[in-house]
């Protein structure tokens, strides 16, 4: 069984160094490059096209843009563009985006499984050639509307998903699915959920591309390695899925303490150090053994893609190239 794997960044260091960081990613074998649009960091949409250019083999994706934000028809323009941009390399990741940061702006996540669908399906019509009107549950636009610059094939669209619905409707409508897997062990209770969206699945559609999406943190120094990964907890934690609290024995009110610390008082290393040892389990943490030790019954089980996110480490170039051990470690067994 061949596995493939794949880097997720967010876009919080300076372009230059994510350009350099997918340069090596591609050096040690990774398959995909993954780069974030959170709100208020910087922005993807100037990055991606910057680490197209500075690469060659390696896939390149949005991880993850939405429909609130970014309107659907600027997502057909943009993934058309990168595949101009990339020798059709780019990845297109969509997701109805966390409410919580939506907020910030003041844009209220209204009907997201009704708005992330009708966006799918008009960025492959818009990218088929086809004048799209629009008149469905949560995307309008009238008359009728089309890519003036043909897109250069159909760009793969991969869903991020963490509800049981989000996740189901990746199955059904997806090129690929990237859930957060917050404990790598949470595929176990996910991948049921993406198998209903399977079984609705069109023929046309090629096979899904389920990739296991964790946190790593990997360094020499053990305590450098677990503040990275509390760091990562302390900012996203009160923002993720009940699905996840859950298998980790967690409530959102466990991260509370933490989100009024970072979000409210700005105090990040108070918020650091409420972190916990159940929080932790989130991620991996350690050097090449500790992650391939813990990914095991992931691929035994049949995962083909395996998918490592932020923080990396407290030195992400040197995160990548141990993770190159981790890459040679699965091929070569």
């Amino acid at each position: 069984m061949t596995v493939r794997f794949s880097l997720r960044l967010n876009n919080d260091l300076p372009p230059a160094a994510l350009v350099t960081l997918a340069q090596t990613a591609e050096a040690v074998g990774f398959d995909q490059f993954w780069l974030s649009n959170d709100l208020f960091l910087r922005s993807a949409l100037v990055i991606l096209p910057l680490i197209a250019q500075a690469t060659r083999r390696i896939q390149i994706g949005s991880g993850i843009l939405n429909p609130y934000t970014v309107h659907p028809a600027e997502l057909a323009m943009f993934a058309a563009t990168m595949d101009e941009v990339s020798g059709n390399r780019f990845n297109l990741g969509l997701a109805a985006g966390a409410a919580d940061f939506l907020k910030w702006v003041g844009i209220e996540q209204t009907a997201p499984l009704a708005l992330l669908a009708e966006t799918v399906d008009a960025i492959r019509r818009l990218q088929a050639g086809e004048r799209v009107a629009i008149q469905g549950q949560a995307l309008r636009w009238g008359g009728e509307a089309y890519l003036r610059a043909a897109a250069p094939r159909r760009t793969p669209i991969y869903i991020g998903a963490l509800g049981p619905r989000m996740l189901a409707l990746a199955g059904a409508i997806a090129d690929g699915v990237l859930p957060l897997l917050f404990p790598p062990e949470h595929y176990f209770g996910v991948k049921p959920l993406i198998d209903q969206g399977v079984e609705k699945r069109a023929a046309s559609l090629p096979p899904l591309d389920l990739a296991a999406c964790i946190w790593v943190s990997l360094d020499a120094d053990p305590d450098a390695a677990r503040q990275a990964l509390a760091a990562k907890i302390a900012y996203y934690g009160h923002a993720l899925s009940p699905l996840i609290w859950a298998r980790l024995g967690l409530t959102r009110q466990d991260f509370a303490p933490i989100e009024q610390a970072m979000m409210v008082a700005r105090d990040e290393a108070r918020a650091v150090a409420l972190v916990d040892e159940r929080m932790l389990r989130i991620g991996v943490v350690g050097g090449p053994q500790e992650v391939v030790e813990r990914l095991q019954p992931l691929v035994a089980a049949g995962v083909t893609h395996l998918s490592f996110g932020p923080p990396l480490g407290p030195d992400p170039q040197a995160a990548v190239r141990l993770l190159g051990h981790v890459i040679e470690a699965f091929r070569s067994g």
